[in-house]
């Protein structure tokens, strides 16, 4: 599932591939992705205009343009993807924006989100984004004890939670959670003031780690690249990694290293 750091660099394709550029053609292979706009709108509103610099908030994508803006969120299986004109047609290309001899393509194959058009820069924009929260790359440590301290329910399912923190997803939380030695378990409010600048210090570090890869890394030091194992041991201790249900989500943990505590 597409996490911040994925978003992140659907961002740089966006910038790489068409900032600056005339969308001469929006192309709308399945209307199934598209949200309070109809295909026809969608060309009517974009042929002829420039994409400019992209933005991103949590797991959404701002295509902004020299007028409407284009939301894109990519639910579980989504990505953007620069071809040229002339490469051949994917079978889950959604939508297609040509911009000379290149052209930005929505491919989705479960299409679970998709595309939301937004007139006004600000105030569409907003309305969109209305249920989320601060974006994880950004919050800075008054913000986010603030928010840890007023959930009364576990910290992983805060850690995922879009309206607490937005860009989080399950790897991204457990390996958070591994690195800052947090049970999953332990409620929000009553972590101290040292477990929760822990946490938001091993958050930066995974997500400036991340950014840079491109995606969570399933490096052998890092919880990520453990999980999946057939005996998975932790990269730390060595232990058993355990996995359990929170919050609805699957979760590993090392039991050691992540003592439930208070």
């Amino acid at each position: 599932m597409p996490e911040l750091p994925d978003v992140e660099g659907f961002r740089e394709v966006l910038a790489s591939c068409a900032q600056g550029k005339r969308i001469e053609r929006v192309e709308v292979g399945d209307t199934g992705v598209l949200h309070g706009v109809s295909p026809e709108r969608l060309r009517r509103d974009l042929e002829g205009r420039r994409f400019t610099e992209p933005e991103r908030h949590g797991k959404w994508l701002l295509a902004r343009t020299d007028g409407p803006t284009v939301l894109l969120h990519f639910g579980m299986t989504g990505q953007l993807v620069c071809c040229r004109a002339t490469d051949p047609p994917h079978p889950h290309d959604r939508v297609v924006f040509t911009v000379g001899r290149r052209q930005l393509r929505y491919r989705d194959q479960r299409k679970l989100r998709g595309l939301w058009l937004a007139d006004d820069p600000d105030a569409d924009v907003a309305r969109i984004l209305h249920d989320q929260g601060p974006d994880a790359m950004s919050v800075d440590r008054a913000e986010f004890d603030r928010l840890l301290s007023r959930r009364h329910g576990r910290v992983k399912p805060a850690l995922t939670d879009q309206s607490v923190l937005a860009g989080l997803g399950n790897l991204l939380a457990d390996e958070i959670l591994w690195r800052a030695r947090l049970h999953p378990t332990r409620r929000a409010d009553r972590l101290d003031a040292d477990e929760r600048r822990r946490l938001h210090t091993e958050m930066r570090r995974t997500l400036r780690s991340s950014v840079r890869a491109g995606r969570v890394p399933p490096r052998r030091t890092w919880l990520t690249g453990r999980r999946d194992d057939s005996d998975p041991r932790c990269p730390r201790c060595g232990g058993p990694l355990k996995h359990e249900r929170v919050g609805g989500r699957g979760t590993v943990f090392c039991p050691r290293c992540q003592p439930e505590g208070r």
